[in-house]
């Protein structure tokens, strides 16, 4: 029962399985917060990965890694990292600015966009997760006396489960524009479960709506097996990221949107990296190469 959540990390919390992916990205964002040419700002990230007895040992900035920027883990993934989550602030802020004032972000793990972005004053975010990763986020928030700089609602329940009724019970109003987020979320389902999450989405969404959201194309995931960034990350922090990630058909959720008359663009994290000027650009055997940020807008009937 979601009430009952232990308010400690466990199986259903960040200490295993795809919730220690969160505790990665929170060490990512650490180490690109305390970066000279930081492109985004997350002073909450390190406190997290601090928090956690999983990780007790990772770095939280650049110069506590031996080879720097020449590792595979903590320079170029985590740089990665860094740069997706500029790139969907930036997304998130002009929605907001463009006239939704319903923020969801779904599989919300350690977000603190709640916590760290400039929000109208008549904001809503909500954030969707299971209770274990909602309940140790809150802790450590807590123990740091932090304050949203909006209105903020968890909603503690698993995307397999019945999401919507929780979300739509916790406020959300399907006739507002909204925009939406799944952040490093939808590789982790079976093809069907993005589908439906797609489709719900849709469903939930009036004119003036928008969602984000991270894709991988690659056809064969394994291809990548002995890549540097997924061989470092099974070596270093013991995270075996092709184990976790569903390996079925992938759909083909930006051209179903586009079938929905959504407007859409799908951009490879490498065009974020030369407009900002930094970041990863390709490499041989390349992990990142498949992967793509699609942007969706529901325009005016």
């Amino acid at each position: 029962m979601a009430g009952t959540a232990p308010q400690h990390t466990d199986a259903e919390g960040v200490d295993a399985g795809v919730g220690l992916t969160a505790l990665l990205v929170a060490a990512a964002r650490a180490i690109e917060t305390h970066r000279h040419d930081s492109l985004a700002q997350d002073t909450y990230a390190e406190h997290f990965v601090r928090a956690a007895p999983a990780c007790a040992d990772w770095p939280v900035r650049i110069q506590q890694v031996p080879d720097g920027d020449g590792n595979p883990l903590w320079g170029r993934f985590a740089r990665y990292f860094g740069l997706r989550t500029r790139v969907l602030d930036d997304f998130l802020l002009r929605s907001v600015r463009t006239g939704a004032r319903q923020v969801v972000l779904l599989g919300a793990g350690l977000d603190t966009r709640a916590f760290r972005l400039d929000w109208p004053p008549d904001c809503v975010v909500f954030e969707i997760d299971r209770a274990g990763v909602l309940a140790f986020k809150h802790q450590v928030l807590r123990g740091l006396s932090a304050t949203p700089k909006v209105k903020r609602v968890p909603v503690p329940v698993d995307l397999r489960a019945d999401w919507v009724t929780a979300l739509t019970t916790a406020g959300l109003d399907p006739v507002a524009p909204s925009v939406w987020l799944a952040e490093g979320l939808l590789f982790y389902l079976p093809g069907p479960a993005e589908t439906y999450l797609i489709d719900t989405v849709d469903r939930l969404t009036t004119e003036g709506s928008a969602l984000a959201f991270e894709a991988k194309l690659e056809k064969d995931l394994l291809a990548y097996r002995d890549s540097p960034i997924y061989t470092a990350t099974r070596e270093q922090i013991g995270i075996d990221l092709l184990h976790l990630f569903d390996r079925g058909p992938r759909p083909d959720s930006a051209g179903d949107l586009a079938a929905k008359g959504w407007s859409t663009s799908v951009h490879t994290p490498f065009d974020f990296t030369r407009r900002h000027g930094r970041g990863p650009l390709p490499e041989p055997n390349d992990a990142l190469e498949g992967n793509r940020w699609v942007f969706a807008h529901k325009p005016s009937p």
